[in-house]
């Protein structure tokens, strides 16, 4: 997806913040960051991280799919999503994922594919989201190093990491792209 769609997704999260009568400081209080932060995020200056879609979505009160799609999910027994037919959002250049879930109502998790393109300088450090609930990532191709608070580890095509998302953590491709199955629990 595109700057378009980034676009469409923080002028849904204006309106249904202005909707439910919540100023911009509120917002960013119950998130835990500054009003320029949240600002910056709600006027597409900087990019939401999906911790933040997903929080996003609780202190409004609509489905995460709302704030991708602008639809409400329709299915409760079961959703299929056939390969590559996912909701799929660019946070910015070189991450995107794929919402794997995005019309089961009433979702417990967020299961997401999620592409990294390796960055031109490999040892810089991977920007660090801190959120609740708990994270599962399983790689599916490539090298990624993954930092949990001091620690960091290189993981490769099968290996597999869960942990308390709310230790600040973030993930770099390492030698090339990466694509690695995210499941959230909210």
């Amino acid at each position: 997806m595109d700057q378009e769609q980034n676009r469409q997704i923080a002028d849904r999260i204006r309106e249904l913040r202005e909707v439910s009568e919540l100023s911009v400081v509120d917002i960013a209080s119950r998130l835990g960051v500054t009003a320029e932060q949240y600002h910056a995020y709600e006027s597409n200056q900087q990019p939401i991280p999906i911790s933040t879609l997903t929080a996003l979505a609780k202190i409004l009160h609509v489905d995460y799919t709302v704030l991708l799609t602008g639809e409400s999910p329709r299915m409760a027994k079961y959703t299929l999503v056939r390969n590559g037919q996912g909701v799929k959002v660019e946070r910015y250049p070189g991450y995107g994922f794929q919402s794997l879930a995005y019309n089961f109502k009433n979702r417990t998790m967020e299961p997401l594919l999620v592409y990294l393109e390796p960055h031109d300088d490999e040892a810089s450090e991977p920007q660090l989201i801190s959120h609740g609930g708990q994270e599962f990532n399983l790689v599916l191709e490539g090298t990624v190093k993954v930092v949990l608070g001091t620690r960091e580890f290189i993981l490769n095509k099968g290996d597999s990491i869960y942990f308390d998302p709310s230790i600040p953590h973030g993930q770099r491709a390492l030698g090339g792209p990466v694509t690695f199955v995210t499941i959230i629990n909210n």
